[in-house]
Parts: structure tokens; C-alpha cells; sequence
């Protein structure tokens, strides 16, 4: 990362509140760890972090303990925080329970979701190809993110809603490099395309049966990648 993108993430930083710059860290961390940027397996320097950020170790470690918590990272006494490493058989258990929820979420979805709900997974979804046509792809990630997670919460059910939260962050990063292959990355904004469309028509089974096949496709592609060996000069 160049000085020129570290002094500007400080000078963000120091913008907000010193009891919510844990938020901030946590933030950039999750995005560092998502994109690959922190390899799994690598251990966080604190000592960089705060002297780049301009933070004390607080806010640091208090992000630390949320993204353990998330699954992400793990910390163990006098070595700090390391990025958790799981196998793609890891991944791919994750993933079937997120199907799973999703599959109960679905249905419930169309059933009990209120027009406005729906509307507003609509204009997600309009910000998100927005991102895409910018080929920002961390913001439109971001937004993918949100646009699951409210159609889960559209079934109104507190107890999924919390649970799908939990296992979807703990495999955040898969889901993430699944987009990095252009050719899927478009396919997944036309699959989008069809599960609001399904939402929309409150057509639950259908909208089960598209979140089933997107979440598959995306995972065929990230696991390509994820066991495709790096180059070697």
C-alpha cells in the first residue's frame, strides 16, 4: 500500500470519535483480510497499523476481538492475531448451511417481506450494478453482501437473521473471490437481476432454487482459483 493511500487512511481515521475508531479499523481490516490482502495464515502487525493509522493499540485489538469473532482472524496469547486459514472443504461445509438458510429464508421472504423491504433491496441492487459498471468491485461486494442479507431479513425471523450473519462473514473472503473472474462476475449481476425479479413476484421457490445456483456458480469459480497455484518467478 503506497504513503499516499496510508496518509489518507489516517487523516480518515482521525475524523471520527476515538470511542468509534474501533469501527473504522475493524472496517479496513475485514477488507484487507477479505481482498486478500492479508493472506491467510499471516500474522497482523500491530506495530505498523498504529504507526500508519495514527491509532493507539485499543481500537486495534478491539477490532481484533470482533473479527475473531466474525471467523476471520484468530488470537492467541503474546502472538497477536493471525488471518484464519480454512480448506476449501472447510469452506465448501460453510457454504452448504448458508444454501440451507437461505433456502428457509427464501421462502419466508417472499411470503412476509413488506413492500418496502422490497424496495429497498431494490435500490441496493441498483447501487450495486453501479458499482459494477465502476468496476469497484469492493464496493459492489459490499453491497452483494447487504442485498443477501436483507432478503434474509425480509423472512423476519431474528433467530436466522443472526445465524446466516454469523456463518456468512466467517467465509466472507470465498464469496469475495469468486467475483474476482470478470466473465462470472458480470453473470452474477444477471443472476441478481433474477432473484429480485422472483422476490419481487413473491415466487419463494423459485427465488430458493436462484440463490441455490448462484451460490454454487460463485463457489465453482472461487474454488478454481483458490486451488489454482500462485506463479513463481
Amino acid at each position: 500500500m503506497g504513503e499516499d493511500r496510508w496518509q489518507a487512511l489516517s487523516e480518515e481515521v482521525a475524523g471520527w470519535p476515538r470511542g468509534q475508531r474501533s469501527t473504522f479499523v475493524t472496517n479496513f481490516l475485514r477488507d484487507l483480510i477479505v481482498s486478500g490482502e492479508i493472506p491467510p495464515g499471516e500474522r497482523i502487525n500491530e506495530r505498523i497499523l498504529t504507526e500508519r493509522l495514527g491509532i493507539s493499540r485499543t481500537p486495534l485489538r478491539e477490532a481484533f476481538k470482533i473479527l475473531e469473532g466474525e471467523g476471520l482472524v484468530s488470537i492467541r496469547p503474546n502472538a497477536g492475531a493471525t488471518v484464519v486459514r480454512l480448506s476449501p472443504e472447510d469452506v465448501e461445509d460453510s457454504l452448504e448451511i448458508l444454501i440451507g438458510l437461505e433456502s428457509i429464508g427464501a421462502e419466508r421472504a417472499a411470503e412476509r417481506a413488506t413492500p418496502e423491504m422490497i424496495e429497498e433491496i431494490a435500490e441496493l441492487d441498483t447501487r450495486m450494478v453501479e458499482a459494477f459498471e465502476r468496476r469497484e468491485l469492493m464496493d459492489y461486494f459490499h453491497i452483494n453482501q447487504d442485498i443477501h442479507q436483507k432478503i434474509i431479513d425480509a423472512a423476519q425471523n431474528e433467530a436466522l437473521s443472526r445465524v446466516y450473519s454469523s456463518e456468512s462473514a466467517r467465509i466472507r473472503r470465498f464469496r469475495f473471490a469468486g467475483n474476482r473472474d470478470h466473465a462470472r462476475w458480470a453473470q452474477a449481476v444477471a443472476e441478481h437481476a433474477q432473484i429480485l425479479e422472483a422476490l419481487r413476484r413473491r415466487q419463494g421457490p423459485l427465488l430458493r432454487e436462484l440463490l441455490r445456483a448462484h451460490h454454487r456458480a460463485g463457489w465453482k469459480i472461487a474454488r478454481k482459483a483458490l486451488e489454482t497455484p500462485e506463479p513463481t518467478d
